[in-house]
């Protein structure tokens, strides 16, 4: 299918959009009113640009508040409608959307605005054009796609047609289901569905209106069901392009050309998700279909970049939390440090400050996970590599981090193989067992598109979305896993962040280890000279006025200074080091039960902790 985006979505003038939109492989775009009527640019310069990119244009929108009106009012609006069937035969576009009215001159008649709108279908047809009919969710007396249908069949005309956006549609049902909202476009004569417009969008509590102008979001970056609603308009014979339309604050003030791939990347796992549900449809329509996400089974590594400095003392707290130094790169200033399965590289090559530069996901075909990530329009990360070392393939996320594909067998073959090993032995004392997460700080308007990444290239899905007060602004969290929880990745960030989270520390990301006994992690590695996090004790006072904990467990906890929460499936016990270097910390978890979030109720608790020890340090 042709794919095909709004100038609406993205930041920029109108020829930065167009360039973005071709440059990210788009076949098509809908010329937003604003965006033209800005532009310098004459239509017929529009039109030729478009032709010298290969965009065709697709739709020209919006036409407002046009039907169930008087006949004053009429005649003003057919008036108004040739100007705009002009300016559509300058650009060399032949669909024009008119969205329900608004107004409050329009009336509750809907044989009247069928009349209406085939007066106006007539004229275009004189054209050459076409008229796609959209209800707006909050439109003045046609706010559903079934009304604004029986307006259409009422209005009987070749030239006029349905226009479907899964916006309108779905937050009609409240929680994005639309299930009820669903069930019969499949039904609809798909001659008469003139366009298709996506966009998806969280699950929010406020007016339609404002949800719709601020808060939609490319598919799969939310939480409606565009799967089937794509599934039911190709059912009933949709053969247009899919196109998104999707304002938001955040892309339309992000670089043009990067929200674009975003965009594209949406799309293509959507097509991908709706040939995978709807086997008919990928018979019918030539869908994407990227290569199949191999099921991640775990972190290969997880590599750090350090400094000098902070290379030397993120080694002296792994060594104190049972690790060992296992090998050194053939060719590189990477470290190999292990305990159980848990696998950390210091990378000293280059590094002005700590961080998480990259992460090792294990599968069982590297290759294909490579190859799906190139459909998915991941940018391969460029790596230098000496003579007999391992061809490893790497994509680079939204933020920067190295996303690496491996299979570490049993032989130490592959990446493995490019360490020369020392000989030292883990201390298997401490417990730990392996990597339970790895969290990391997004810049706010990365956010969802981090979301889709790991989720497309990865095939993760979101789960665990929370939102906390925490000194220094709201975080919000999210984790992308895998049905097994072998590989989960915790994202956050903040809204806005003024001054430093911690002396020296714009934005924290860290490391968390599986253990089979925390008490005993904790107290053996606070015997090794390990930079543990203290925890006040009012926590812990709190802690007892709130859950009534047994005496025993609540003691334990205080001399350990272990964080503690519980639900309905379990129970969870974690704690941290300090902040080593500019931003890096570890944490060690134990799960009890069927527990599978993350604490985080306890994380205000633990940033106030960083910052205290990171202002008054031992």
């Amino acid at each position: 299918m042709r794919r095909t985006i709004a100038t609406v979505c993205l930041s920029g003038t109108l020829a930065d959009k167009l360039d973005a939109a071709a440059a990210a492989g788009f076949a098509g775009v809908e010329i937003f009113e604003n965006d033209l009527i800005a532009s310098p640019w004459s239509p017929e310069r529009v039109r030729e640009r478009c032709a010298e990119l290969g965009l065709s244009l697709d739709l020209y929108q919006p036409f407002r508040d046009f039907e169930a009106v008087g006949p004053d009012q009429l005649r003003r609006n057919l008036r108004r409608a040739e100007h705009k069937f002009d300016l559509m035969e300058r650009l060399g576009t032949d669909t024009i959307l008119v969205c329900s009215s608004v107004s409050a001159d329009a009336v509750d008649d809907d044989e009247l605005a069928a009349a209406q709108l085939r007066a106006l279908a007539e004229r275009a047809e004189r054209r050459g054009l076409r008229v796609a009919y959209e209800a707006l969710a909050w439109g003045r007396h046609v706010d559903t796609w079934e009304h604004a249908w029986d307006i259409v069949r009422r209005g009987d005309h070749p030239a006029l047609g349905l226009c479907l956006d899964s916006f309108h549609v779905l937050s009609r049902a409240g929680d994005g289901s639309g299930v009820t909202s669903m069930s019969g476009i499949s039904g609809i004569d798909g001659d008469k569905l003139f366009f298709l417009q996506l966009a998806d969008a969280p699950r929010l509590h406020m007016d339609v209106l404002q949800w719709s102008r601020h808060h939609r979001l490319f598919p799969g970056q939310g939480a409606f069901d565009l799967v089937t609603f794509t599934g039911h308009v190709l059912a009933a014979g949709y053969r247009g392009p899919l196109s998104l339309e999707v304002f938001n604050d955040v892309f339309r003030q992000s670089e043009p050309r990067r929200a674009a791939v975003d965009a594209m990347r949406s799309l293509v796992a959507l097509e991908e998700a709706v040939g995978r549900r709807s086997p008919r449809a990928r018979e019918r329509i030539e869908l994407a279909a990227p290569p199949p996400a191999p099921e991640p089974t775990g972190y290969a590594f997880t590599e750090l970049a350090v400094d000098g400095e902070s290379g030397t003392e993120v080694a002296r707290a792994l060594a104190a939390m049972g690790f060992a130094h296992v090998g050194q790169h053939r060719s590189k200033p990477v470290q190999l440090w292990q305990q159980g399965q848990a696998r950390v590289l210091l990378n000293s090559g280059d590094a002005t400050a700590t961080a998480v530069s990259a992460l090792a996901v294990e599968t069982p075909d590297p290759v294909t996970s490579a190859r799906r990530a190139e459909a998915l329009l991941a940018p391969p990360v460029p790596r230098t590599r000496g003579p007999a070392e391992a061809d490893l393939n790497a994509v680079a996320a939204p933020d920067g981090t190295a996303v690496f594909f491996c299979r570490t067998g049993a032989d130490r073959a592959g990446w493995w193989a490019d360490f020369i090993l020392t000989g030292s032995a883990p201390d298997t004392g401490t417990a730990l067992t392996g990597v339970d997460h790895v969290a990391l700080a997004q810049p706010f308007d990365h956010f969802d598109e981090a979301t889709l990444f790991y989720r497309a290239v990865l095939g993760l899905d979101p789960r665990h979305d929370s939102e906390f007060a925490a000194p220094f602004g709201l975080v919000r969290n999210r984790v992308v896993s895998d049905p097994h929880g072998r590989v989960r990745i915790a994202l956050h960030g903040t809204v806005l962040r003024r001054g430093e989270w911690a002396p020296g520390v714009p934005d924290p990301q860290h490391i968390a280890f599986a253990s089979t006994d925390i008490f005993t992690s904790a107290r053996v590695m606070r015997d090794r000279g390990a930079p543990l996090l203290s925890i006040p004790d009012n926590y812990y006072d709190d802690l007892e006025a709130r859950l009534d904990l047994d005496p025993t467990l609540l003691a334990r906890l205080r001399e350990c200074r272990v964080l503690y929460d519980r639900d309905a499936d379990g129970e969870f016990f974690h704690f941290h080091t300090e902040v080593l270097g500019s931003r890096v910390f570890f944490e060690v978890v134990q799960r009890i039960g069927g527990y599978a979030g993350y604490g985080a109720a306890n994380a205000p608790v633990r940033m106030a902790a960083h910052r205290e020890a990171r202002r008054h340090p031992s």
